[in-house]
């Protein structure tokens, strides 16, 4: 649970940077705030301190290789360009992309299901499948990528 809800907050806070040109620190601030209170997502307050620091390394690891992940998906989009997808699309993909290619705690397959999951909850109802046909392109590929 800690994992799938740091990965939501991470969506979360991605999409609000786009949108509200906060910084990464702030949209993470004011997601765990709102957990911390409000507890929406039904989340137990003892993980919190786990779960805000795994959504900030995803956060801050899809800022720092934005340009790399976008290059990447790019290749695999057939017939979309990244800055045209919807914003919650783009944001699954680009943590989905960067939980594959730059983190070896997270099997491939485990990053998929979860991309698609998270866009079945964020997105529309053609988010999921969406999701997993870019992304299992991009796992075909995979070895190549991470050299």
């Amino acid at each position: 649970m800690k994992r799938r809800l740091a990965r939501e907050i991470a969506i979360s806070s991605l999409y609000q940077m786009e949108m509200n040109e906060v910084t990464a620190a702030e949209a993470v601030d004011m997601l765990m705030e709102e957990l911390r209170e409000d507890n929406e997502l039904g989340a137990d307050p003892k993980e919190a301190r786990s779960t805000d620091d795994f959504a900030r390394e995803l956060v801050h690891g899809v800022l720092e290789r934005k340009q790399a992940i976008d290059g990447m998906l790019q290749q695999f989009l057939t017939g979309w360009q990244v800055d045209r997808l919807s914003r919650v699309d783009r944001q699954v993909l680009r943590l989905a992309c960067y939980e594959m290619v730059f983190r070896s705690d997270v099997p491939p397959k485990a990053a998929i299901n979860e991309a698609i999951e998270l866009a079945k909850h964020f997105g529309t109802d053609e988010s999921g499948k969406f999701v997993n046909g870019v992304l299992g392109k991009l796992l075909q590929e995979i070895d190549e990528l991470k050299a």
